[in-house]
């Protein structure tokens, strides 16, 4: 599309928003955006529609159809309103929850989104104040509601803004109903559709109340309270990086025994602008950073963090040397699983219909843990809404006792419905008391797992190719792995590969059968006879295609870690010559 062309038709999408159905401070920023020589930001601002994807909205926040409003957000709230009575049309008392996190507009955003659920007929049962992610999940549940919204986007930068909606199990949305949301959501075609004037009769406040019974429950997921007894002193650091984590996890942490909890000052500040990292994400080392510093002065046990709508945890603990290192996604689901089965087994706690999930690519070595101790794993696509449809499939013949992924994400119980880093962030605690009540560290009981399971090294590489040149790049490159697979990969055959977009797996031999998967999905996965795993996948939000590496060794006692490692480096490197990548 030629430039002229493209802001012709930004300036005829920001005409429509200098009517009455737009309040006057939007009308004098769009008018300062139709004014400007630079028409930069009035592309930027209405060159597409925000797009309400399967999981919600996410977005930069500001006037326009391509950021993040009261009026985008105001179309997404009335489109799920509608769906909502049309599903459950003859239903008395349609019921939603509304909760939000820490970022700036989330509190706005919240109550225009439930005053115009109520404005529909529809009960909204809102949060008084930002809280967590997975409390919103089990309000839903708790309280019998329908659906739920959260304003939240997770780990993004202080700019952005985000939606996601759940049904009436307390996971976010999955098919037919996100399909139908959806369609809803692309038919308000204005602001006037909108129905802003709120019904305050629906709408009641929640907080405390919830706060008690969700730390009640989240508490009797402990195994070993004894443990936490003897242990009750472990040092512990916590930050919520400013975000919602500081409503529950200090408590959380006290209910379940311990006493010796030091929070990061700084950064128990409330605050949407972050002001203490460079981006509010636990996966990177510098948000961890001031943690660290604290746990040093004091020589804590654990460094544990939460993101700012304390779903993901991210952790970091001193190594043989006394250094304080990161634990990766992998190893926190790793370790969290293997102590769940272990103590679970020497309690007493099995009935033999347990199972645990996690995501195709998650480390198999928790395949290896699971199979050694007889208990059922699940596989499932990214996304803790396929971690959820397990359990929800599940219900009533088996029982639920952990399942997590690689993005720092996982979820111990069954009456939340997404990842939780409130119960995270209190069972690692009762981890590290178990752990130190035999003489060692969280580090030490990681290298007991890979003694005893083998060695696995994981590594993603993102390549990124924007604009739509990138696009079309990215989709050749998969269409070439699919036309030509590749036979070996890093000097090791290919003995298993993995179409999720045909649902078709063909091993060393040629023999092709059937992927039992919900549907089909673009990604691709390739095993080789040394125990390699790539998985291959164009991101669904960002112009990347990322590739997946696990590589496995042996270690045959703890010390040997160092030279594991060195090793598995080598043949990253093979694979990665392999791939070209």
């Amino acid at each position: 599309m030629e430039n002229e062309e493209l802001i012709k038709l930004c300036s005829d999408k920001a005409q429509k928003w200098l009517t009455p159905a737009y309040d006057a401070e939007t009308q004098a920023e769009v008018k300062r955006l139709l004014e400007n020589p630079d028409k930069t930001d009035l592309i930027e601002a209405f060159y597409k529609d925000l797009e309400f994807g399967t999981g919600g909205l996410r977005g930069i926040m500001g006037v326009g159809s391509n950021r993040m409003n009261i009026y985008t957000v105001g179309a997404a709230t009335q489109g799920l309103s509608n769906y909502l009575n049309k599903c459950f049309a003859g239903k008395k008392d349609i019921s939603v929850v509304v909760g939000h996190d820490c970022r700036n507009n989330s509190r706005l955003f919240a109550e225009i989104s439930a005053n115009i659920f109520s404005a529909n007929g529809i009960k909204v049962y809102l949060f008084d104040d930002m809280r967590p992610t997975p409390e919103m999940s089990f309000a839903i549940r708790y309280l019998g509601c329908q659906s739920g919204i959260i304003l939240t986007a997770s780990h993004n930068p202080k700019e952005y803004n985000g939606y996601k909606a759940y049904w009436d199990d307390g996971a976010q949305v999955l098919a037919p109903h996100d399909k139908g949301i959806i369609d809803e959501v692309n038919k308000i075609s204005s602001a006037d559709e909108i129905k802003f004037q709120g019904n305050k009769e629906l709408i009641q406040i929640i907080g405390k109340e919830i706060d008690e019974v969700y730390l009640q429950k989240v508490h009797s997921i402990s195994i070993d309270p004894e443990v936490i007894k003897r242990q009750k002193d472990l040092k512990i650091v916590y930050t919520p990086i400013h975000g919602t984590g500081m409503m529950l996890i200090p408590d959380s942490l006290k209910l379940w025994g311990f006493e010796n909890v030091h929070t990061v000052p700084e950064q128990m500040v409330k605050s949407g602008d972050f002001p203490t990292v460079v981006s509010p994400n636990p996966e990177n080392a510098e948000a961890l950073s001031m943690a660290i510093d604290l746990a040093k002065s004091i020589d804590a046990d654990i460094v544990m963090a939460s993101d700012p709508d304390a779903d993901r945890v991210g952790m970091a603990c001193k190594n043989s040397k006394g250094e304080w290192v990161l634990i990766n996604g992998n190893q926190t689901c790793l370790i969290f699983l293997y102590y769940i089965i272990k103590n679970r087994i020497a309690m007493g706690k099995m009935k033999g219909n347990e199972f645990v999930v996690k995501t195709i690519v998650t480390t198999e070595l928790i395949k290896a843990v699971a199979d050694k101790n007889h208990i059922e794993m699940f596989d499932c696509y990214t996304g803790f809404k396929w971690i959820a449809r397990e359990i929800r499939l599940n219900e009533g013949v088996k029982q639920y006792i952990g399942g997590g992924e690689e993005s720092y994400g996982f979820l111990a119980e069954d009456f939340v419905r997404d990842k939780d880093a409130v119960s995270a962030c209190s069972l690692l605690a009762e981890i590290c008391a178990w752990a130190k009540d035999q003489g060692k560290t969280l580090y030490d009981m990681l290298m007991d797992i890979y003694v005893e399971y083998g060695y696995s090294k994981e590594f993603t590489i993102n390549v990124v190719k924007p604009g739509k040149s990138g696009a079309d790049e990215i989709k050749a490159m998969m269409e070439n792995f699919r036309k030509n697979p590749p036979v070996e990969i890093g000097g090791s055959k290919v003995v298993l590969a993995k179409d999720y977009k045909t649902l078709k797996v063909t091993d060393g031999e040629g023999n092709v059968s059937d992927l039992d998967m919900p549907e089909p999905s673009n990604v691709l996965q390739y095993f080789t006879e040394d125990g390699t795993k790539i998985s291959v996948r164009p991101s669904g939000t960002e112009p990347k295609i990322k590739f997946y590496m696990e590589v496995k060794g042996e270690m045959g006692c703890p010390k040997c870690y160092t030279s594991a490692e060195a090793a598995a480096d080598e043949k990253i490197a093979a694979v990665r010559a392999s791939l070209g990548i």
